[in-house]
């Protein structure tokens, strides 16, 4: 009778454990391309569509003027125009290309900035309210005085970006420093982990949702101080860019031009969100055990 006592507790010790090593074991496999094509793809088309088909009826039913909402097939015009002459790729690269360097630049400023705000209280005390501050403050502010301190140049362009990405960049990362547990930095610091090191191998990995959120939220503000700057600073020694693509069909009275702007002002950033800072997040969610699925 005992034997079998003792044997029943250690088939339900073997089911508890089993059942603990399937809880623990998360699926990481990869999403069959249909079911991606299903669930991620076509319903963003699907609202593209319907958004086109809503425009289009109400340019139809003339619910107001052509000269303040042109048509769908005008702003298509404007696009395969500025494709016919060869323009659109170089006018987006302008833009694109000026929006990337400027948010490395932040990060490589934003980064130490706010491991810096966060380990230490002086620092914290001192800046932190300003980086609060300045997260808050319109990128557009920025501009009069960059133009007048560098002129109408690429380094007013990355001065307004940097202004407007470092805080949040920063903040982001003094965030998610301060939701790490304290048991993992004294953890940390047993094992050997201090200083730069402990910043490598334990706060940096800890902080790294939040650091990542900030990030995110970095490369959107770089993205609206460059437009800012491009539209308000408008030169030809600047080259062509979105902003300033936007700015002249202000000046032109162009309003297929101002939408085809817009349009790509729009696809410019959900591009970029989607190509680089989606696939990072997911990885990091996946590395944590927090996505089933990619």
């Amino acid at each position: 009778m005992a034997s079998t006592d003792t044997k029943a507790k250690t088939d339900d010790l073997a089911g508890l454990e089993a059942g603990l090593d399937a809880l623990d074991a998360v699926q990481t496999h990869r999403t069959p391309v249909r079911e991606v094509l299903t669930k991620k793809v076509l319903p963003p088309l699907l609202a593209v569509a319907l958004v086109l088909v809503v425009w289009q009826i109400l340019v139809t039913a003339k619910v107001t003027d052509e000269t303040k909402l042109p048509a769908p097939s005008a702003v298509w015009d404007s696009l395969s125009d500025m494709w016919l002459k060869g323009t659109l790729l170089e006018v987006i690269w302008t833009s694109v290309s000026r929006g990337l360097l400027g948010f490395l630049l932040a990060l490589a400023i934003g980064t130490p900035l706010g491991l810096l705000v966060a380990r230490v209280k002086f620092v914290r005390a001192a800046i932190g309210p300003i980086l609060q501050g300045l997260q808050s403050l319109p990128s557009v502010a920025w501009v009069p005085p960059a133009v007048l301190w560098f002129g109408l140049n690429d380094a007013m362009m990355y001065t307004v970006i940097l202004l407007g990405a470092v805080p949040s960049i920063a903040n982001g990362l003094v965030s998610g420093i301060d939701q790490i547990p304290p048991l993992f930095l004294r953890a940390g610091r047993t094992l050997g982990a201090t200083g730069l090191r402990g910043a490598r191998h334990v706060v940096m990995p800890a902080a790294l949702p939040g650091y990542l959120a900030g990030l995110k939220q970095g490369w959107a503000f770089s993205w609206r101080s460059l437009m800012a700057a491009e539209i308000i600073a408008s030169s030809p020694d600047l080259g062509l860019g979105l902003g300033q693509l936007l700015e002249n069909g202000r000046n032109n009275i162009d309003l297929p031009g101002v939408f085809l702007a817009i349009l790509l002002i729009l696809v410019v950033g959900i591009a970029i969100d989607l190509l680089i800072f989606s696939p990072v997040e997911r990885w990091v969610l996946r590395s944590r055990g927090l996505l089933v699925k990619s």
